[in-house]
């Protein structure tokens, strides 16, 4: 099974608890891991466009690591110096590095939020919380591509009689354009209005009002959600213990290094990599599957 089949409530959980440990873990080896997780794992899920993003996005990192050596002065390690007579630190462009990485990777787990969580896993997580913040929500959602649709639509029964967006002067265009959006305004308030009765009148406004769902927590779930939860008590234990930060000021000095120092890396590359390896493995699974089907029917 995909990691994106499993309850909202572990898919919520998973990238909330990596973005926290991605912001607060500073030590090389985390912040790496993380990174080559995240950039894998969105590129897995997204395909080209999350590839040319990361990409961009990781060369972002240099300009960041070079304005923020150039503005915060620490370090004992001068590379040069600025043109108002600062010394810029090889302390200083390391940690700029890091933290732009930091930033990056957050942005790529984000990516991998967006595409794992999808509306009804969203709209299911708030309706426990809030019901009139669910509905609220879904029908935004649903309105924003119907606006679309209708000044669509409005452009295009308003070009056919020579006031489109599109034709004329300039002056014309905008007279055009603003007598479109005033046609979509008017339909979208009086189309909420019409939503606001449809939805009274179905009860949605009752109290002690429950909601259909599919969504099960089954044992799989359970399976995964301790996994997950045993992988973030080692990593607590490892932030307690001060295994997961460097010193940067003054100067670059690494922990010493133990052999829990390791079992703490092992299992943060775990954490990491476990949406990615429940992808793989449920893509072979399904392949085996209808392999053996095809079989059969042969």
């Amino acid at each position: 099974m995909r990691f994106d089949s499993y309850h909202p409530f572990i898919n919520l959980i998973y990238f909330a608890s990596v973005m926290v440990s991605t912001v607060l873990f500073r030590h090389p080896w985390y912040v790496a891991v993380s990174f080559a997780c995240a950039f894998v794992y969105s590129v897995k899920l997204c395909g080209r466009k999350a590839f040319i993003l990361n990409c961009v996005l990781t060369l972002l990192t240099v300009p960041y690591a070079a304005w923020y050596s150039f503005y915060n002065h620490f370090g004992i390690t001068p590379l040069r110096q600025n043109f108002i007579g600062n010394s810029i630190t090889l302390e200083a462009v390391v940690y700029g590095t890091v933290l732009g990485i930091i930033i990056i990777t957050v942005m790529m787990w984000f990516e991998c939020l967006h595409a794992v969580m999808s509306t009804d896993k969203w709209i299911y997580l708030l309706g426990r919380i809030s019901p009139k913040m669910s509905l609220f929500l879904s029908i935004l959602l649903r309105t924003v591509p119907r606006i679309k649709a209708r000044f669509r639509k409005t452009d295009t029964a308003q070009a056919s009689i020579g006031r489109g967006s599109s034709q004329g002067g300039t002056i014309r265009r905008a007279a055009n354009l603003f007598r479109e959006l005033s046609i979509v305004l008017t339909w979208s308030l009086e189309n909420f209005i019409e939503v606001s009765d449809s939805m009274r009148s179905r009860g949605y406004t009752l109290k002690g009002r429950t909601s259909f769902s599919l969504y099960r927590f089954d044992n799989r779930d359970r399976l995964l959600i301790l996994s997950l939860f045993g992988c973030l008590s080692v990593l607590f234990m490892a932030f307690i213990l001060d295994q997961t930060s460097i010193q940067y000021d003054p100067q670059i000095i690494f922990n010493r290094m133990t052999a829990l120092s390791y079992v703490f890396y092992l299992v943060h590359a775990v954490f990491c990599l476990m949406p990615m390896v429940v992808q793989i493995v449920g893509e072979a699974r399904f392949r085996a599957a209808r392999s053996r089907s095809l079989d059969d029917q042969a």
